[in-house]
């Protein structure tokens, strides 16, 4: 197989604005990462364990050219006709000279078939470089195993039909999906596949009820002139709120913002809100914090039920929902975009970020393979969203621990 990963900037934005916090507030933690397959009937063969070693391997070799570095100092600048900077961007010179240096560690990898799937996966190093590791290996895993079990251009023929039919009924006005990005990285079908819906995306003719705004990947976005997209994930509430133990978790979003609003100050973006569940991070999500975030991000649970509550939560203290944005993420269609458009529509501004059925979408189920943060600072840390089974821990007795401690929280602890 041909060199998978061709470039660093090759994962997701968020990954660098968690990633430049990281290092200015928490360059010493250190974390686990573990790889898990949910497909009951997946089976990883011992060449497909080999090509997935070999690709790693060939990542880990690669380093930020000078061009990439500039880009990423240039993401959000904004400057007037005569050239000048109006606004700066939100990524800083120190993080920039720390990239310059910065490569991936095969060391840190532990790839074996002791797994029931097959194939077993952890990283262990510092949150610094075991962050960046994620998306990558999701990536690389995905596309080996679609072209070691499949015939790759049979699925590529049947990728490009759906794709073609999708863009086809965006130009014809069927769907309304407001604002919305791809997010494919992590679960497609390969860098061919991705690319290739990125730019069918831009070039399609669409009016004003969908508007594609942009991509997730860094690269395809540096690549096609497009809006990288992206603020944060599940393991940035996880490490900051589970991985000092000193706190109590169920605080772990309170901490989490104030470490972002220390970092970004008011170019904040979107918060996530389900990790330690929505109605617990609702207790920290006070006036300060609604105001500076311009959003919230949706990615478990009824998302009806969670929008109507995130916009009486705005109503409650005193701002215009429709000042804000509800980012929906959470295994989207079309279809499915467009339900939530039009009930939200004059009720709060939307924005979809859609993944794997822009990027991974054939005739074949797609893989629900996850790598997450399964330990920080030496103990265990979890997630536990408005949807259950999306967490991953190795410890049910450290789940029941974050559980009861959220009980605790909800029933007997102050609003704010």
């Amino acid at each position: 197989m041909e060199k998978i990963m061709t470039s660093l900037l090759e994962t997701d934005l968020y990954k660098f604005s968690m990633g430049q916090a990281i290092f200015h507030q928490f360059p010493s933690f250190k974390t686990t990462w573990s790889f898990k397959c949910r497909n009951k009937d997946v089976k990883f063969t011992t060449e497909m364990v080999a090509e997935i070693k070999h690709q790693l391997s060939e990542y880990c070799k690669l380093r930020f050219t000078e061009d990439e570095l500039e880009y990423l100092r240039n993401i959000g600048v904004k400057r007037n006709k005569n050239g000048n900077i109006t606004k700066k961007g939100w990524i800083k010179d120190s993080y920039i000279d720390f990239l310059r240096i910065w490569h991936p560690r095969y060391e840190e990898f532990e790839i074996t078939d002791n797994a029931e799937c097959g194939l077993s996966i952890e990283a262990k190093g510092t949150w610094l470089n075991t962050s960046m590791y994620e998306i990558p290996t999701l990536a690389i895993v995905n596309e080996v195993y679609f072209k070691y079990a499949y015939n790759y251009d049979e699925l590529l023929a049947q990728f490009e039909t759906k794709l073609n039919a999708k863009v086809a009924n965006l130009e014809q006005n069927i769907y309304e999906l407001s604002s919305f990005s791809e997010f494919g990285l992590r679960r497609r079908l390969s860098a061919e596949c991705q690319e290739m819906a990125v730019k069918k995306l831009k070039e399609a003719k669409i009016d004003s009820k969908s508007t594609f705004v942009g991509t997730s990947n860094v690269y395809l976005a540096k690549k096609h002139g497009l809006m990288p997209v992206g603020t944060m994930a599940h393991e940035w509430i996880m490490c900051v709120g589970q991985g000092n133990r000193a706190i109590n978790p169920a605080y772990s979003n309170l901490y989490a913002m104030r470490a972002w609003v220390n970092e970004f100050k008011v170019q904040n973006g979107t918060v996530l809100t389900d990790t330690i569940t929505t109605d617990c991070f609702l207790r920290d999500f006070d006036e300060e914090f609604a105001t500076v975030f311009s959003g919230v991000r949706h990615d478990s649970g009824d998302p009806f039920v969670w929008g109507d509550k995130m916009i009486e939560h705005y109503k409650n203290l005193g701002i215009d929902p429709l000042t804000k944005t509800l980012l929906f993420s959470d295994s989207l269609n079309f279809e499915k975009a467009t339900k939530l458009k039009r009930y939200f529509d004059g009720k709060a501004k939307v924005a979809f970020g859609i993944g794997t059925y822009l990027a991974n979408d054939t005739d074949v189920p797609p893989l629900n393979i996850v790598m997450k943060t399964t330990c920080c600072n030496g103990g265990d840390v979890a997630k536990i969203s408005d949807t259950p089974g999306k967490g991953m821990c190795k410890d049910p007795d450290y789940v029941d621990y974050l559980q009861r401690s959220i009980d605790w929280r909800m029933n007997h602890a102050e609003m704010y």
